[in-house]
């Protein structure tokens, strides 16, 4: 798979080492992200995250900063994003099978590095279910 990747300045280690594991795992990385911890605007990393994956150039997208919150907001903001803002294995495999989220959000100030990757590792690994959820999904989007 493309993964498309962007983090602040609260996110550079964690962007490393789950850049490290899609590689280890065959990915191709679009990366975004600053490689330092000097403050930035989570903003302009949201945004081309959510380009990359609104315009098919990735399949999915994972996007850090401290909260995770602003970043998936900035995400959401794209047409047909769905940024799911994660902090734990299961809320990711949920926001897959159920939420058909495009964009992983992780919070880099309340998980680990070690939860981090293991969290992305299922959001790649699990599909959507589509059925029951495919009606709740496609009513996400403003047309």
């Amino acid at each position: 798979m493309k993964i498309s990747i962007g983090n602040d300045h609260a996110g550079p280690d964690y962007k490393k080492a789950i850049v490290q594991f899609l590689e280890d795992e065959g990915h191709t990385i679009l990366n975004h992200g600053t490689d330092t911890f000097e403050s930035v605007d989570y903003p302009d990393f949201g945004h081309a995250v959510a380009y990359d994956v609104q315009i098919k150039n990735a399949d999915l997208g994972i996007v850090i900063c401290g909260s995770g919150n602003g970043i998936a907001m900035t995400a959401n903001k794209h047409q047909d994003i769905r940024a799911a803002l994660c902090w734990t294995k299961e809320i990711a495999e949920l926001a897959r099978q159920h939420n058909d989220a495009n964009v992983i959000s992780i919070p880099a100030r309340y998980t680990s590095i070690p939860q981090a990757v293991a969290m992305v590792e299922i959001f790649l690994n699990t599909k959507f279910e589509g059925g029951r959820h495919a009606n709740r999904v496609n009513k996400i989007a403003c047309k």
